[in-house]
């Protein structure tokens, strides 16, 4: 399968690139640490900059292999690491990719998530051999629901990560879009 890694990818509000060891202060105190942000994105809450300088080494490491791909969300007008975008699986024996986002509390309900999501679509058409993105977002997590419901994406009866642990959702909403052939 054809990968790219992760590229810088330029949008009207926001930059999308690598994360950089510079990211440390702003992920600690504009998102890694915000309880309600990494409860719903399902991540653990990371109060320290031991704890996130370890996150952050994950992920530039990461970076080694060009079938990784994770962004560091930065707002261009103020020049912040607000948040990130990642596949968090991959299964490239069908071509797949399951996307994640968040974007801190601060830098919520200005369309940015939606902006990144739309400009990473647009990026794996384009540049990778991946034929299929999903998504899913807790019932619950209206905020993200309306950044799915908004996207490209429509709404689809499972995704990937249950199908291979034989899951039918319940209480998740599924999402994905196809390249166009």
């Amino acid at each position: 399968m054809r990968h790219s890694g992760t590229k810088a990818i330029d949008t009207p509000h926001l930059l999308l690139r690598r994360f950089e060891a510079g990211d440390l202060g702003d992920m600690l105190h504009g998102w890694a640490s915000e309880t309600s942000v990494q409860t719903e994105y399902g991540e653990p809450v990371y109060t320290t900059a031991d704890e996130v300088q370890g996150l952050l080494d994950r992920y530039m490491n990461g970076y080694e292999s060009d079938s990784f791909y994770r962004w560091a969300v930065i707002e261009k007008s103020s020049g912040r690491n607000i948040g990130q975008i990642a596949f968090c699986r991959v299964y490239e024996e069908i071509r797949t990719a399951e996307i994640e986002y968040c974007i801190g509390s601060a830098f919520q309900g200005h369309g940015y998530a939606g902006e990144a999501l739309s400009a990473v679509i647009s990026y794996t058409f384009r540049n990778t051999g991946f034929k299929r993105l999903e998504a899913y977002h807790r019932a619950e997590n209206r905020k993200s629901g309306r950044v799915l419901e908004k996207s490209e994406m429509i709404k689809t009866d499972n995704v990937e990560r249950f199908r291979q642990q034989g899951i039918i959702p319940d209480g998740e909403v599924c999402y994905c879009i196809e390249k166009a052939e």
